[in-house]
Order: structure tokens, then sequence, then C-alpha cells
């Protein structure tokens, strides 16, 4: 054994996915979501910035404006704004003329086809989209165009060389801007790897923390010059690396790492649900588990849905070394928004990727995992999503994610197949974002003002989730997935207090829970073990 010093990547460093130095989410890593997204997002974005850039600093300070389009960069960057915006209308020029072709020729087909054979567009189809699309009916004569969106990965459109990693430390956990509206500029606190996503060097840099290596061997894994030899040590702590045994407890164990993600332990099979881990900053108030309180191995990972806080590519390329199977919902195949979260993962360098679809399951040791319909939360618009039921010996727990317990009685037909459900884990986050809120760019013309707010990707409030927990006869009840933890406020917008709608729902449904049913509720926060 070399007496050299050997080193792993320190607790509070974050290593951040970028896909044209903005930070990588399932809408920008589709080709056609990307393309419409750079267009009606990123583009105007920061054209509104250019235009009047004091507007923008001014309004990232206002917490009333968090989440807003607003490029969280100090005035005194202009000047590299200007130039980042006009190399990426240049980088990403062909996926801009997709976007528009893609957007006029759709609007075209509805306002002309109307039920006639659709055979003679295909000679109109715009030379953009040309081989890369089908043209539909619905079965009310209504035109699709539907992308051939795993042709499309294979195309110049998805862009492989804009891909890199972003390592910082990071000192707060409220030190993030916003991710949709603020590119990742090059800075002096941190060090950029320009690597593909899919590139198993990535698994190489995490399994640091088992195998840390010298100096020199990280330097070279990296390909960085020795001028940036002070920001590469920075980001890194002297280390023997670490082994952690896995649960071998006679019961079930429960992690709560904030926000929707849960490990769950039992017989030797560890599971981990919708996984967002985030770093120890420097200085942070909420304790949580991080990367280093998970198994060495995961056997699953559940996804339930796509949505950029539950299919979180930065923890799922941390992790995609030392997990066994991924499980994704199937999507619908026809609408472009509904991306295939199975193509996307094995564009992340997952090879065993599982898709499932409503009622689908699957055997694990001394138990099984099956998909539960997910209904809601996505603005009325078609979506890969599931909810989760797990059997683990004479145990279930039911994942329900954002549901919305919009028809219960789909769950007295789940109870047929499962029986009783043990313990729920619900989502109360019920007053969503609105229709344009995260969908707003992709769709073919502006949502109508009344439409966007009354479309809201809502999860359960007090009702509905007193609704869900009858109908499965829970004996246990999780409150999660509601946004609370300091450092999902980057993702989700939110300035959580204790006395806003959120909590008084949430007190609600607690109180009603007790009352009707002598079930006890918990709201799970920061970092939470739980035995069962």
């Amino acid at each position: 054994m070399s007496d050299e010093i050997r080193y792993a990547l320190a607790e509070s460093v974050c290593v951040e996915p970028l896909v044209g130095r903005w930070v990588a989410w399932p809408h920008v890593m589709s080709p056609v979501t990307q393309s419409l997204h750079l267009l009606n997002y990123q583009i105007t974005t920061l054209d509104s910035y250019l235009a009047n850039p004091g507007i923008h600093e001014t309004s990232c300070r206002n917490p009333k404006l968090l989440g807003g389009a607003f490029v969280d960069v100090p005035t005194s960057r202009l000047a590299e704004v200007r130039d980042f915006s006009a190399k990426m209308k240049d980088d990403f020029s062909d996926n801009l003329a997709f976007a528009r072709a893609l957007i006029a020729f759709h609007n075209r087909l509805v306002n002309e086809a109307n039920g006639e054979s659709l055979e003679g567009y295909y000679r109109r189809i715009p030379e953009p989209l040309r081989g890369y699309v089908e043209l539909l009916y619905d079965y009310y004569n209504r035109p699709i165009v539907r992308p051939l969106e795993g042709l499309l990965y294979k195309s110049g459109y998805y862009k492989k060389e804009a891909q890199s990693l972003r390592l910082f430390r990071q000192e707060t956990d409220l030190e993030r801007p916003y991710y949709m509206s603020t590119p990742r500029l090059p800075g002096d606190d941190s060090l950029d790897w320009n690597v593909a996503f899919d590139d198993p060097k990535i698994d190489e840099l995490f399994r640091l923390e088992q195998e840390p290596k010298s100096f020199a061997e990280i330097r070279s894994l990296l390909d960085s010059p020795t001028s940036q030899d002070a920001k590469l040590r920075a980001i890194l702590r002297e280390s023997d690396g670490a082994i952690r045994a896995p649960w071998r407890g006679d019961r079930i164990r429960i992690r709560y790492f904030g926000h929707a993600c849960v490990l769950v332990e039992s017989g030797g099979v560890s599971i981990l649900v919708d996984p967002l881990i985030a770093p120890r900053p420097e200085r942070h108030d909420v304790e949580r588990f991080s990367f280093g309180d998970l198994p060495e191995w995961i056997d699953y990972v559940l996804i339930t849905h796509g949505h950029h806080d539950h299919f979180v590519i930065e923890t799922l390329l941390r992790l995609r070394r030392k997990i066994g199977t991924l499980v994704a919902p199937r999507s619908s195949g026809v609408f472009y928004g509904d991306l295939s979260l199975t193509l996307l993962a094995r564009q992340l360098g997952f090879s065993n990727v599982r898709e499932v679809d409503c009622l689908d399951e699957f055997a694990i040791p001394n138990g099984r995992i099956v998909a539960v319909p997910f209904l809601g939360e996505h603005n009325d618009l078609p979506s890969a999503k599931t909810a989760y039921f797990l059997r683990l010996g004479t145990r279930s727990l039911l994942f329900a994610a954002d549901s919305n317990c919009l028809v219960s009685e789909i769950y007295a037909h789940l109870l047929r197949e499962t029986g009783p459900i043990d313990t729920l884990f619900v989502g109360m986050e019920c007053v969503g974002a609105p229709l344009n809120w995260v969908y707003g760019p992709i769709l073919p013309n502006k949502p109508d003002h009344r439409h966007s707010q009354g479309r809201r990707s809502n999860g359960c409030n007090s009702n509905t989730a007193l609704e869900l927990a009858r109908a499965v006869r829970c004996r246990q009840a999780f409150i999660y997935a509601v946004g609370r933890e300091p450092w999902v406020r980057y993702l989700l917008a939110l300035t959580p207090a204790e006395d806003d709608v959120y909590m008084a729902e949430i007190a609600k449904y607690i109180r009603s829970l007790n009352d009707e049913m002598g079930v006890d509720a918990k709201l799970l926060f920061g970092r939470t073990e739980i035995l069962i």
C-alpha cells in the first residue's frame, strides 16, 4: 500500500450536471422539449436580462419573485451573458430551427386537417422535422405530430458535447440560484468538467467515496490542467475510503432523506424512492442523511414521475454505479411533452431500466413491487407516472408521491390485489404550480391565463389525503414531498412558513385521520429514521 495521500470529494461538494451550462433536468435532455424550452424560455429569459439587467438583479433579491424568469447574475457580468447568449444561439441553431418548425407545422395541421387522410401532409413536413415525426389523429379527428423520440436521441439534435459537470463546495443550502432561470457561468469558485453524462468516468469520480485516489490520479481522471490545481484541491478531502455494511436488522428500516426521497431496507434488499440527496454544506441548520448514509449497493431505484424534483439527474448520476435496477413509469409515446423516462435513463448511462405500467409487478426477495395508478398533479397533461406498492414480508407500504386522490375507487380496486396498506406515504403539495410554469415553454400555443391558473399541479389536500387513507385502510401515515427542506428551494422556489396553506392542510389531515380512524400521522422533515 502506497503512503501517498489519497483523496475523495469533500462532503460539502455539489456536482451539478449542465446542458449548455443550464442545470440538467428532464425537459432540457429530451431533444424535442429541450429545443422548445431553449426557444421559448432560455432565450427569452436571457434577452429580457440583456435588455434590463438591473430589474433581474433586483428581482432575484425579492423572495416573492422566487421562481420567476429572472437571471441571477450580477450586472457586472453583463458582457459575459451577452457572449454566452450569442454562442448558445449559434451552437443550438439547428435545435431552434427544429422548435420553430415543429410549432408552425403542428399549428398548421391543427388548422387544416379535419379527418381526411394525413398521407399528403408527409410531403409538407418541414426539413428540420423530416424523418423524425409521425402524423396521427386522435379518436376525434384532431391531428397530432408525434416525434420519434428514440430516433431523435441519435440525431444531431441531441448534443452530448454540450454536457458537463460543475463541481464546487457548497457553503449554504440557499446559495444555489433557481434551477430554471439562471445559467451557470464559469467562475472562480467552481471546477468544470466537460464530460458526457453516459461516460463511465463519472462512476470513477463518485467511486472515490469507497476507493480514494491520489491527487495526480484525480487530476488525470478529470483531465484538469495544473493551472486548475487550486480549484481541484478545494473540493477534495483526505480519505481512507469507507465501506458501509447493509442493514441486517429484523425490522424494516426506513430513512427519509428529504422531500420525496426515501430509502427502504429489509432482508438484505435496499429500495430508494425518488432519489434527491443533498450534500452537507459547510454551514447548515437542518441535519440530513447524505450520500455517505447510503448502502454500498441499492437494489432498486423507483422513479414515480419525471418532474425535476423526482427525476433528479444530479443525484442519479452520482448513484449510478451502485444501482442495480432503475424502475420508471411508461409514457404514452404519443405526446412530445410526455417524454420517455426509460429512454432518458439510458442516455444517462443506466443499462438496466425496468419500465412499468398500471399494476405491473415483479418479485423481490421476500416481497414484491407493484406499480399503482397515479392521478392528478400534472396539470391535466399526459405524463409518465406511477405510485408504488411494496410488500416486504408481512408488511406493506404505499408511496403515493404527488398523487391526488381524485377517484378513491381506484384504491378499492387496488386493495383487491394487495390487501390493506400498513404504511402510507402521501404528498400534500396541495397548491401546485400553474400550467405555464413548467409546461408553458413546450406547448404549441401559450395557454389562456384562466386555464393556466385553474390547471395546477396539485397533490392531495386534507380532504383528498383523508379519502386516500380511508380507501387503503392504512394503520400509519407519513406526509412527505412538500418541499420544506432548504436544499430543495432552488428547485421548487418555495419559502415555507409555519402558517402557510400547506401546514394548515397538513395539520387538518393529521387531526382528522386520528379522530376518524385512530391513525397517527407525521410530517417528515430533514432527517428521519423509522423502524416498522
